[in-house]
């Protein structure tokens, strides 16, 4: 079954002389120059994770909207944009416009967030969780998001207003129909997958579960796309999700490749996140054909739709458009994904 393929910039940056990211420009600019890349190898994906106070991309609806304008076919995404930073009305704005100059090709994943550069960094936006609890904010900056996003009138005309205005109540705009249904929460946990089911969200699912069952990641995964999957038929949409997972994959096809990646194979590890235990998916990298051994065995690989591969963005865009062809000619095809 073909699967959609993607791949997950960080967007890395530090002004050393061994990286070939060195700026934030530089950030920014190989990330649009490999979604172009990436279309041109016929990837399915482009998406870029958002980390606040960091030498990382940071603000995603300006780079969004300018891999937007040079590409045609690719989606274009981001995995995640943390909840408790946001302003949901300004960011269905941003979202919109960004969606719309894409042609509808946005997948907005979301989530409460990681752990960060800088302590409690949301009150800095302007931000201050009720109690504490900067989840629940997280989740009500969500519920807001997802109510605009409908595109129904809430707020009230001024009856005498600079421009006309359409009859009755207004609307955030631009507003971009369909991107309500392509928004995707990063869920750490099985009873997260849950919720996001019942919200009417996509899964987003990552390298590392904040939780731990002693089953190897891969399976502990693969029960929480079941989960969501159960969760969302009993909540009765009326539309069929959709599922990512990520993983780091590394196919060894030359001798550069060795270099970097020859050693870097490894099993689950287990650790602590935020003071609680958490499972972290293993790396593959290996022989092309080892790779299709390995990865067949992936139970939640298998089960998502879309597989996302984080990129070594700091070894530069020709490096990681070849470790994307890698995967596309000598991986994809013995597992059916192409």
């Amino acid at each position: 079954m073909k699967k959609n393929i993607g791949f997950l910039n960080f967007g890395h940056w530090t002004p050393s002389p061994h990286s070939a990211v060195r700026t934030a420009s530089d950030a920014l600019l190989q990330t649009v120059e490999l979604a172009v890349a990436a279309e041109e190898l016929g990837v399915d994906g482009a998406y870029v994770r958002v980390h606040h106070f960091a030498r990382q991309l940071a603000s995603p609806y300006p780079l969004l909207a300018a891999m937007a304008a040079r590409t045609s076919r690719i989606e274009l995404g981001t995995g995640v944009i943390d909840m408790r930073y946001e302003n949901p009305l300004r960011m269905a704005e941003d979202a919109g416009a960004a969606d719309l100059i894409s042609g509808g090709r946005l997948q907005l994943g979301i989530s409460r967030g990681s752990p960060e550069q800088v302590v409690d960094g949301f009150r800095y936006f302007g931000f201050e969780p009720a109690d504490g609890d900067h989840a629940a904010m997280a989740r009500e900056h969500t519920r807001e998001l997802l109510e605009v996003l409908r595109g129904e009138g809430f707020a009230e005309p001024n009856p005498r207003p600079m421009f006309p205005n359409p009859g009755g109540l207004l609307r955030i705009e631009p507003h971009s129909p369909g991107l309500r249904r392509r928004i995707w929460w990063g869920a750490g946990t099985r009873a997260t997958a849950e919720w996001t089911a019942q919200q009417g969200m996509n899964l987003m699912s990552s390298t590392l579960l904040s939780e731990d069952t002693g089953v190897p990641f891969h399976q502990l995964q693969a029960e929480q796309i079941a989960r969501f999957r159960t969760a969302w038929a009993e909540a009765g949409h009326d539309w069929e999700p959709r599922v990512s997972v990520s993983r780091s994959i590394f196919p060894i096809v030359d001798d550069t490749d060795r270099a970097y990646f020859g050693t870097a194979g490894g099993n689950d590890q287990v650790g602590y996140i935020d003071g609680g235990i958490a499972r972290f998916g293993k790396t593959y990298a290996g022989e092309p054909d080892a790779l299709v051994r390995q990865l067949a065995e992936d139970e939640a690989v298998a089960a998502a739709d879309t597989l996302l591969l984080t990129v070594p963005n700091q070894l530069g865009v020709d490096y990681n458009a070849h470790l994307l062809e890698s995967v596309v000619e000598h991986v994809a095809p013995g597992l059916g994904w192409r």
